[in-house]
């Protein structure tokens, strides 16, 4: 089973030989040229191998995509101690860490977009449905009107964790991290003026069976 065919699964040692294949290559040649064909060398598979497992790019940017929300969801802790905005700082952090080992091609891609417009707005999609997640591992609500708000804005915040992140140079990402401290506190200040704040998503009470 591959990537591709369960959304909710990691990806398998070689999807994710891939998966990181594919950054490099992106690194090298730029989004624009980049080549399937290239992909499946650089990975160490055939092309047909390549094909089995995912239909385009986009298939391989989706399936890292997923993985690194798994990655991230995986690591959050229930911290009772901890507030919503210290959890959304964590996850953040957990996902540019996740990012890190490919740092190059993910630069290249960002440089790539703005010539890429349809490609951008197929990665916008798969970035609002990431800030969901993110939010709720964070215990923030993400559904409705006021949820979809809050992705909008969390989007904007991870927009801006990536503009420090492509300029940190700090193996420990220290200017990353107090780039996005600073981000976090406006958007916390923002969100409570739009009535948008902190609010941790509540499980729902259980109903006790009906009597028989």
């Amino acid at each position: 089973m591959s990537a591709t065919d369960s959304p909710n699964a990691l990806p398998s040692d070689a999807d994710a030989a891939v998966i990181a294949a594919f950054w490099r290559v992106l690194a090298s040649q730029g989004w624009h040229r980049l080549s399937m064909r290239e992909v499946a060398a650089e990975a160490g598979i055939t092309s047909a191998a390549l094909r089995r497992r995912f239909t385009t790019p986009h298939a391989i940017l989706v399936a890292h995509a997923r993985a690194v929300d798994a990655a991230v969801l995986e690591g959050t802790v229930d911290d009772p101690h901890s507030t919503p905005r210290d959890r959304l700082f964590d996850a953040i952090m957990r996902r540019l860490d996740e990012l890190q080992p490919h740092r190059d091609g993910v630069l290249r891609l960002l440089r790539d977009l703005p010539g890429a417009p349809l490609t951008a707005m197929f990665l916008a999609a798969e970035t609002a449905a990431s800030m969901a997640w993110m939010l709720e591992a964070s215990g923030i609500n993400a559904s409705g009107v006021r949820g979809l708000a809050r992705i909008k804005g969390l989007g904007l915040v991870w927009l801006d964790a990536l503009r420090a992140w492509s300029r940190d140079e700090n193996p420990d990402l220290s200017g990353t991290m107090a780039a996005l401290d600073r981000t976090l506190d406006r958007a916390d200040r923002a969100a409570r003026i739009l009535g948008l704040g902190e609010a941790p998503v509540q499980m729902p009470e259980e109903t006790p069976p009906e009597p028989v």
